[in-house]
């Protein structure tokens, strides 16, 4: 078996995901290459990762190379993080010039003009990407980390619909986080369902394994006095100002360790949450800044500070990375390859899919109320025959958000297939958070000169 991991000159995802698979019983003997641009960096987590394997006797067959063809041929599968340019510039970027033609949105990486943006960036190269593995790995799985992940996925199976692309993301490890606590059992007792796009999805059911009671009125009934006193990232980033000291929250399944018990703000990171919470009688399964990426109305409840105080505590935390072999496993890609070499059957609680694979049987869609083509977040069944969307049903008034978005994605695909600046306009008409339409075409020219040359093949 060859696993090929594409951006693993990045220190967190490279050693990351080594240590994921070194840590397996079941990828004992693969092949692992590990494939970059920037190869100083490339080199550095290859001799950590040849270091390690020696010290424990691993018998893993490891390389590295910045040639993708190379990298790809006879790949089994393929994970990739990735991203393009300078990632905070650009992010600085994508959130705050779209303001000052008088946008209102609470963020820029997923949703809203910022997460267009994102993707007319990033979008391509990973289509390049996949262009290589349909040419020369072409039953390979490819795993993407990357964001705007639904614009990503939704993108790359309409270019190329038999590649065998899934999205994974981090956030549902935030429910193992809290729900323990909150209904004071273990995770491993409760059967989850949430579904939704990727950063914008509610729990839809929950019920206890024990007893098979529903576990969704304790949920509600529970998390509003949980979350009112819960700390956020602001007091995460005041924490780390004080002390010097970083708390890893990406995929952190436990509580964050602080010399606080409560918040200094009610309903940190969740104003917008506890909105939404009462109004749709669902959980979102994530923060402000992702959630409110998606609606037009997000401005008026989310907790700007706490957006604020994340971005500036992530672009700090990401400054000093330094993961090191022996950790815990943390991502979920590892059980997801087991599984399917296992043939195991396993339930995954998130994978991003199309809502229907191209030429599948109409009843396989996985939301009877969304288009076929939308790259959606849902649980999958895991077995030989690959990741097997499950059929959940949406309430139609939160579906009816969703379905307020899935005409940007479509959109902002035929913008990059295309390489069209009419249809970038065209998808930020459509867009919800999109409140001031005047210099729209402004804003796409100044973004398309400042982003140069990512954006140059828009014309």
């Amino acid at each position: 078996m060859k696993i090929v991991l594409i951006g693993a000159g990045s220190a967190q995802f490279g050693v990351g995901t080594l240590n994921d698979i070194f840590q397996s019983q079941e990828l004992t003997d693969c092949e692992i290459t590990l494939l970059d641009i920037n190869g100083k960096a490339l080199d550095k987590v290859y001799q950590a990762g040849l270091k390690w394997m020696q010290e424990k006797g691993l018998k893993h067959k490891l390389s590295a190379t910045t040639n993708r063809p190379e990298a790809l041929k006879g790949a089994d599968y393929v994970i990739s993080s990735i991203e393009v340019g300078d990632r905070f510039t650009m992010w600085d970027q994508d959130w705050k010039i779209p303001m000052q033609y008088g946008i209102r949105q609470v963020y820029g990486e997923n949703g809203g003009p910022g997460g267009i943006f994102h993707s007319l960036r990033i979008v391509p190269v990973i289509l390049e990407i996949c262009g290589d593995v349909m040419r020369y790995c072409p039953d390979a799985y490819v795993f993407n980390y990357s964001n705007p992940m639904s614009a990503i996925v939704t993108t790359v199976k309409r270019k190329f619909p038999e590649c065998k692309f899934i999205g994974l993301c981090h956030e549902i490890a935030s429910l193992e986080r809290y729900l323990p606590a909150i209904l004071d059992t273990p995770f491993e007792n409760l059967e989850l369902t949430a579904s939704g796009l990727n950063h914008f999805s509610m729990i839809l059911e929950a019920k206890y394994r024990d007893s098979g009671k529903d576990a969704y009125p304790d949920i509600m009934a529970k998390a509003p006095a949980f979350f009112e006193k819960e700390p956020g990232y602001s007091d995460i980033w005041a924490f780390t100002k004080r002390t010097g000291e970083d708390i890893h929250t990406e995929g952190a399944k436990e509580r964050f360790e602080l010399d606080v018990k409560e918040s200094s703000y009610p309903w940190a990171d969740r104003t917008l949450f506890k909105y939404l919470m009462e109004t749709y009688g669902l959980m979102p399964i994530t923060v402000d800044s992702h959630m409110g990426e998606y609606i037009g109305w997000a401005w008026e409840h989310a907790d700007h500070r706490g957006i604020e105080d994340f971005y500036d505590f992530y672009r700090d935390a990401l400054a000093d990375v330094q993961p090191h072999f022996g950790q815990p496993t943390h991502e979920r890609v590892v059980p997801i390859i087991e599984a399917i070499e296992g043939n195991t059957g396993m339930r995954e609680g998130a994978v991003n899919i199309l809502n229907r694979e191209p030429g599948a049987p109409a009843d396989s869609r996985c939301v009877d109320d969304l288009p076929d083509w939308i790259a959606l977040e849902v649980p999958a069944v895991i077995d030989k025959r690959g990741l097997t969307g499950e059929k959940v049903s949406i309430p139609k008034d939160f579906c009816s958000l969703l379905r307020n978005y899935v005409g940007v994605y479509d959109l902002t695909a035929e913008a990059i297939i295309n390489k069209s600046k009419d249809y970038v306009v065209k998808a930020l008409l459509a867009n919800p958070v999109v409140n001031s339409t005047r210099n729209l075409e402004a804003l796409v020219d100044q973004m398309i000169a400042t982003q140069s040359p990512w954006l140059d093949y828009l014309k």
